[in-house]
């Protein structure tokens, strides 16, 4: 590029329920030499049709939003295969909302009460094909990650059981004594005992309290089977 060519400008489309903070985005989003506001949506819907229509660089979407809401739209949009990024605008800082945003399809996460300073940077970031997320957001993914991490580890060493000690984890996490699992098994209780050593052996447990949460994470049983 010389000097005497203009930037390229990033082509916004706005979309939010709020006609008040649909103004104050255009009027934050127009003082910025590199991007024009080419439109806004006040649903979901009508955020669909836009996109088509104009086909914007970036749309800026509300979360929230009557008729469809900001997650339906965004996944929308993916699935009718259009170019354009999405930043997801939202009150909420929770792991349950961040997630299911990123599986949608959007590029930008930005919290409203940070609006003013960070989402510009965002804009521009998703633009260049980035990712941009609010600070504990990158935290919680990290979280997340290590999480899946640890359930992987965790998954190899029960795959590593046999088949009759995996039977006693499951059994034994469900709540049966030795005899009951014994009469289960067809087995005598002195052998249950055997295999549930060997078991919190192979697996560094020690308490049967730690042998249930285990067996929740690995999906063995689910939370309405504790007893």
């Amino acid at each position: 590029m010389n000097k005497t060519e203009s930037p390229v400008r990033i082509r916004i489309l706005i979309a939010d329920d709020h006609a008040v903070l649909r103004l104050g985005l255009k009027t934050l989003l127009g003082a910025e030499p590199d991007m024009d506001v080419i439109g806004e949506a006040e649903d979901g819907r009508v955020a669909i049709d836009k996109a088509q229509a104009l086909k914007p660089d970036v749309v800026v979407m509300d979360i929230a939003m009557p008729n469809l809401n900001g997650l339906e739209a965004t996944r929308e949009i993916k699935t009718r295969g259009l170019e354009c990024q999405i930043v997801i605008l939202t009150v909420h800082a929770q792991e349950r909302y961040l997630f299911p945003v990123l599986q949608a399809g959007a590029s930008g996460y930005v919290l409203k009460n940070a609006a003013d300073t960070e989402l510009v940077q965002a804009i521009r970031t998703i633009a260049r094909g980035q990712v941009f997320l609010y600070p504990t957001a990158a935290k919680l993914l990290l979280e997340d990650y290590m999480k899946r991490i640890h359930a992987g580890e965790e998954r190899e060493r029960y795959d590593g059981l046999t088949d009759r000690e995996r039977a006693v984890v499951r059994l034994v996490a469900e709540g049966y004594t030795s005899q009951e699992i014994a009469e289960k098994l067809v087995i005598s209780a002195k052998t249950v005992e055997t295999y549930r050593a060997r078991v919190m052996e192979k697996l560094n447990l020690q308490h049967r309290s730690e042998l249930v949460k285990y067996a929740l994470r690995v999906g063995l049983i689910t939370p309405f089977d504790e007893t």
